[in-house]
């Protein structure tokens, strides 16, 4: 079976051809085709921070090339012609079906995807599935990681930069030795908008034990990152001055520690900061390098605490991370330390499947059931995991 897979809850353009053979690989394991995402990160970054209105005016122009350099990439002896959009033959389409984010995210960037899914499986008289954003994170792990080459370039869209991933079906390794997530199976969601803790039975079944009761830890890191006068976005910028500074100088309160619920909070953790900031305590380069490894610390701390603490109540022998901030290898290599001797497998996506992409949406798309109309289906902006 083949999914396209098609992603645009924030700023983010992304499109992904993938197949899943159940009958003959146990494993259910999911190889990628093709992978295409246009960012305007440099457009956000001028701006400092995402602007929905203008987001979504930018995917409304990416939204068609991107789903078109996906299929091309995927098959690229058909090289789809523009008018395929149109009504084509059954054989001019490779794919099976068609998955898509409706939410949660930004409404007007939530509705380019939905409305163009819906278009497509319509004309192409192909199966349309929902997806929930947030789950979509979780099935990157279900993906093979691959060895691909990146193309990044400048298109004629604005300031957008599009970065495709080109994946070769003959020559791309099935890595025998990579695992999928078994169940039972704890999640750990951390991005910007979200700091979450599920405990997944099945596909489709889970119960979600906690999450942040303000901030999420990726908001946390862009905040903390803007006080410390650091590019957008903040995150991977803090973490990199973070490797050149001792976090033993600052002492900052770890959010909800002692707290025998699975809830996160980094609100009071950014006003931490900010009031050390503001009592000029920050006299040069090295000491906000201090600084940026103290808050990187902090909130990983927070984060595995939590994790141990699921662990062992629910007694789970499996972890999975997912979202932008799983890519922060601080944070996998501490993880992994402190799960070492409770035997726990840990499974963890490669950076570029963490942050957004349509590669997630579609490996979610094998695991969720269409829906009977395809034409009902509406953006919702507050989905959630609950």
């Amino acid at each position: 079976m083949i999914i396209l897979g098609i992603e645009t809850s924030c700023d983010e353009t992304a499109a992904a051809v993938l197949s899943f053979d159940k009958a003959q690989d146990k494993q259910k394991r999911i190889i990628i085709l093709s992978n295409v995402v246009a960012s305007s990160a440099k457009l956000q970054a001028k701006y400092g921070g995402v602007i929905p209105e203008q987001a979504a005016r930018e995917q409304l122009k990416t939204i068609i090339p991107v789903i078109e350099e996906a299929l091309n990439q995927a098959f690229p002896k058909k090289r789809l012609p523009r008018a395929a959009f149109g009504r084509p033959r059954n054989d001019e389409i490779g794919i099976d079906a068609i998955a898509v984010t409706f939410g949660p995210g930004l409404i007007g960037s939530l509705l380019v995807g939905v409305e163009t899914a819906k278009t497509l499986a319509r004309i192409w008289d192909k199966p349309l599935i929902p997806v929930n954003h947030l789950l979509g994170h979780f099935y990157a792990n279900w993906i093979v990681p691959s060895s691909f080459r990146v193309i990044s370039e400048e298109s004629s869209f604005s300031s957008w930069k599009i970065a495709s991933s080109s994946f070769d079906k003959l020559r791309t390794p099935r890595n025998d030795n990579f695992e999928v997530p078994s169940f039972p199976c704890l999640g750990l969601l951390v991005s910007g908008g979200h700091t979450d803790l599920v405990l997944f039975s099945n596909h489709g079944k889970y119960k979600y034990l906690g999450g942040t009761r303000d901030d999420a830890c990726g908001e946390c890191f862009d905040k903390c990152a803007r006080l410390l006068g650091l590019p957008y976005p903040g995150g991977p910028y803090l973490s990199k001055l973070a490797e050149k500074g001792d976090s033993s100088k600052f002492n900052l309160p770890i959010p909800m520690r002692g707290s025998k619920d699975l809830d996160f909070s980094y609100s009071g953790l950014k006003t931490a900061v900010a009031n050390i900031i503001q009592k000029s305590k920050i006299k040069n380069q090295n000491e906000k390098a201090d600084l940026a490894a103290a808050i990187e610390e902090t909130i990983i701390i927070s984060l595995i605490e939590k994790v141990i603490l699921a662990i062992k109540k629910y007694k789970v022998e499996q972890i999975m991370v997912a979202g932008g901030v799983a890519a922060n290898q601080k944070l996998v290599r501490d993880l992994r330390l402190k799960i070492k001797d409770l035997r726990i497998k840990l499974h963890v996506p490669p950076p570029y499947l963490c942050t957004d992409n349509g590669a997630m949406i579609a490996a979610a798309g094998f695991f969720t059931k269409p829906i009977s109309n395809p034409l009902s289906l509406q953006a919702d902006p507050n989905l959630s995991l609950l």
